[in-house]
């Protein structure tokens, strides 16, 4: 390196520092100082990045970004990509957005407003060198390791591990000090023993290494691994062994914890599984285990519910403002009960009333009606998958232990949303008039219907309700994936071996049974397979059954022996 390349790293290193310390000294101050900057100081600063020589430039750079001002980062990442203009014209600086021709369309930097096209003639680009680069650099990543949002503080301190500069280390040791957010804070502290990783001291890193092992986080077992890695000529990466040994410990503590998330993962993938079951298999329990209708339409229901959704959703973005569109399914749930009760109601009273106590009949005569109502949607709809969006409030997740388990907002509202179902129907069946008729039909039809309780009427809206419940969750299933006419065909044969497993006419029973069932199937499918899942979940329900004809939680009494 000549020694003009030596004063100048040294000089960018020092402009570094300086910047570093300016900006400590704001995030240390408690509020943003944001909050007290004029557009009149900020444009002052934003004029400065053009003037006077690299040194003053650096200056310029150091002093913007110490501003604490949220404009200020995009300033200087339009200026490290060459996207920083002055108008030669009347000297005002501005950002370039996107070349048009012979034209750049530019935005003010001050006010965000966009100014439109400018003739390239009439733009001059600001001048940077490598010196100025680095500057850059160190100034966007000082302010983006303090950013609002977590995903860029994340971002930002991931970038900055790259570095073992002291600078670095410095900054990551300040944001690590006052960040809150517990993800954020793992990436950091994480960030943090990476750098340490470079010491020259094996003592260093050895500490390094065992507060890495503490952490629970796929990239923890990711840096542990490459310590541990052998090169091509038989050394490995790490060449001290007493790093080697505490890198083999920690790596083994991290595994045992990663293999705790996986499991409680699983559950939680089980029980979500568990909750679209639960809410597939309640109208049929009541179908099935209240008049002993063998219904197999009821997927369709679910198909029903997840169309109606489809159609609520572009009634929302046609005719409503942009900022209604997340209320769309508090209106979609009521619509597709709604929907799917009344073609429940309909089957009921216009074919399957006719057919009582003739099991094989009801179940050709409801198949028969499966495949009408899914070609009737494909003329409707059309064939292809539609797409449901998922309303803001129920977009992303919540991250945990570092990004290793991720439970999605979507399916802990289902699950939520499946148990209040549930809770409701119980409550239906046990305190209302109409739940009352219901349970004395299912226990003694002819005895119901001697003490003026109109069975007919009784059985239709029981269909209806059944069948609007399945439609209730079909709005769950289209929040998790695409709607299909096909969509009923994958739950109904599930929602069957819940009821039987569950015990037929127990609500508790499938509660239990779509629980045991998804977590079941979600610890066989990454040894055996989805399809081979499945089928070992059928041989146990069959050998289970052999043992237990009434299911896990039998009906007694007359319930039972009507």
């Amino acid at each position: 390196m000549t020694p003009v390349n030596r004063v100048s790293a040294l000089a960018a290193r020092c402009l570094v520092r300086l910047g570093l310390v300016l900006f400590l000294a704001v995030a240390t101050v408690g509020p943003s100082a944001a909050q007290g900057v004029s557009d009149e100081e900020f444009a002052a600063a934003v004029v400065a990045l053009t003037e006077g020589n690299f040194n003053a430039k650096a200056e310029a750079v150091t002093a913007l970004a110490a501003l604490g001002d949220a404009r200020a980062r995009d300033v200087l990442e339009a200026m490290l990509e060459r996207g920083l203009y002055v108008r030669e014209s009347d000297g005002a600086v501005l950002i370039g957005l996107a070349e048009r021709g012979g034209d750049i369309n530019v935005r003010d930097p001050v006010t965000g407003e966009e100014l439109g096209p400018v003739s390239e003639d009439d733009l001059e680009a600001v001048r940077i060198n490598n010196r100025l680069r680095i500057a850059l650099r160190a100034a966007i990543g000082m302010m983006a390791i303090s950013d609002p949002d977590p995903a860029v503080r994340i971002a930002a301190a991931q970038e900055l591990s790259s570095d073992d500069s002291e600078e670095n280390q410095a900054l990551l040791a300040a944001a690590l000090e006052r960040e809150e957010d517990p993800a954020v804070r793992t990436v950091l502290e994480l960030a943090l023993a990476e750098i340490q990783l470079s010491a020259d001291d094996p003592a260093l890193r050895i500490e390094a290494v065992q507060h890495i092992g503490e952490t629970t986080s796929p990239s923890a077992r990711a840096l542990l691994s490459r310590l541990l890695r052998q090169n091509s000529d038989g050394t490995y990466q790490e060449p001290d062994e007493g790093v080697r040994a505490a890198a083999q410990e920690a790596l083994e503590s991290v595994e045992s914890r990663l293999e705790l998330v996986d499991i409680g993962l699983n559950i939680f993938q089980g029980v979500s599984l568990g909750s679209v079951l639960l809410l597939a298999a309640i109208g049929l329990a009541i179908t099935f285990g209240v008049m002993g209708v063998i219904n197999m339409a009821h997927g369709e229901m679910l198909m029903l519910g997840a169309y109606t959704t489809f159609v609520v959703q572009e009634a929302f973005r046609a005719y409503l403002p942009a900022g209604w569109f997340d209320a769309y399914v508090v209106l979609a749930v009521p619509a597709a009960f709604l929907v799917a009760g009344g073609v429940g109601v309909l089957m009921e009273r216009l074919v399957i009333r006719f057919l009582y106590g003739r099991t094989l009949e009801t179940l050709l005569a409801t198949w028969g009606i499966s495949l009408a109502l899914q070609q009737t949607v494909r003329l409707v709809f059309g064939a292809p998958n539609r797409e449901v969006s998922n309303p803001g409030w129920m977009t992303g997740g919540v991250e945990m232990f570092g990004g290793a388990a991720i439970l999605t907002y979507n399916r802990i509202v289902i699950i939520v949303f499946s148990l209040c179902v549930l809770a409701l129907m119980a409550l239906v069946i046990r305190y209302t008039h109409y739940g009352l008729e219901m349970r004395a039909v299912s226990q003694n039809r002819r005895m119901a219907s001697a003490m003026g309780i109109r069975s007919g009427w009784v059985d239709a809206l029981t269909f209806g309700l059944g069948s609007g419940i399945a439609g209730v969750g079909g709005v769950a299933l289209s929040q998790i994936g695409n709607v299909s006419p096909n969509l009923g065909q994958s739950y109904i044969v599930d929602s069957f071996m819940v009821v039987v497993f569950g015990g037929v006419g127990s609500l508790w029973g499938v509660l239990a049974g779509a629980m045991s069932m998804g977590i079941v199937t979600k610890f066989l499918e990454p040894y055996a397979g989805a399809v081979l899942g499945k089928i070992l979940v059928l041989i146990a329900l069959i050998l289970f059954i052999q043992r237990y004809p009434r299911g896990l939680f039998a009906l007694k009494g007359r319930a039972a022996e009507g």
